[in-house]
């Protein structure tokens, strides 16, 4: 699978060490805005804290880290509102709505995003040379990426023809781009896709959205995630299994919990990567493109 970061890849160690250095050695602090809850935090964030580690960052010692959570995005533009008046040397986001709420809030301290959409959505001018405050790594094309997934769908389940395709109402951005893809790459598979409307905010939201599925005689589910998805992971498990309909996910987190299959990029790495890419703006380094 091709993945495609931004062209300008910020580490997290080098921002710190060179705000820090820069407030005379004082504790840097690192602002996490994360989506659903501690109780469903992944092994990607245990990832994240063991490269932080390896790169001399010691939380309590020479790092304060401040992590916030929230699962909608009216509450991560509070959340990042709140954070920027801490003055924390470096933000990271996970997902759109946590990005677009840090770029709303600040214009000056550096933002890292993982697993976000493209970059372009959220008002990168070029890959070439993005400027700002913003950079990080995304999760490829969504177009490429879902075509290849209805491809392996087809190659696990043969006789597989209703497909119904679950989607995140809060996560228009990539549908104009996605759904064409999908239906044009269907109709060869001979699959028949049915889109859902998902609502991520209540529990009743996906039990709606699976119960609809099924009684539209799906045979099967495609998943387009969000990170509320990643964090409702069991719940979507839960459901697949209840009403006996296989899922495909991006990342492999639902078929940990339960799911039939993913095709995706890692998470655990991209969150390790966060911390290990050259730097461009603040230490003066040069850039690299990542393709």
């Amino acid at each position: 699978m091709r993945r495609i970061g931004l062209a300008v890849l910020f580490t997290l160690s080098l921002i710190l060490e060179s705000q820090a250095v820069e407030a005379q050695q004082a504790r840097a602090r690192l602002v996490m805005l994360l989506t659903g809850s501690p109780a469903v935090s992944g092994p990607e964030y245990a990832a994240f804290n063991k490269t932080l580690g390896e790169l001399g960052w010691v939380e309590g010692q020479t790092l304060v880290i401040d992590r916030r959570w929230a699962d909608t995005a009216e509450k991560f533009v509070t959340l990042a509102a709140d954070a920027v008046l801490e003055k924390p040397t470096v933000i990271l986001t996970t997902g759109p709505a946590a990005t677009r709420a840090a770029q709303q809030a600040t214009s000056t301290v550096p933002i890292v995003m993982i697993a976000s959409t493209d970059p372009r959505a959220l008002g990168v001018a070029s890959l070439a040379h993005p400027g700002g405050n913003l950079t990080g790594l995304t999760i490829g094309q969504p177009e490429v990426t879902s075509e290849k997934r209805l491809q392996l769908f087809k190659e696990a389940m043969p006789t597989l023809v209703r497909v119904a395709v679950l989607w995140d109402v809060n996560r228009s951005s990539d549908s104009g781009v996605v759904v064409p893809t999908m239906t044009a790459a269907a109709r060869v598979l001979g699959l028949r896709l049915q889109p859902i409307d998902l609502d991520v905010n209540s529990v009743s939201g996906f039990a709606s959205a699976f119960a609809t599925a099924k009684k539209d005689n799906a045979e099967a589910v495609f998943l387009v995630e969000s990170p509320r998805t990643v964090a409702q992971r069991t719940l979507i498990a839960e459901l697949g299994l209840k009403h006996r309909l296989p899922i495909m996910s991006q990342f492999s987190r639902i078929v940990e919990a339960g799911g039939f299959m993913s095709y995706g990029p890692d998470l655990s790495d991209l969150f390790r990567r966060a911390n290990a890419r050259p730097l461009q703006q603040t230490t003066g380094h040069g850039h690299r493109n990542n393709q």
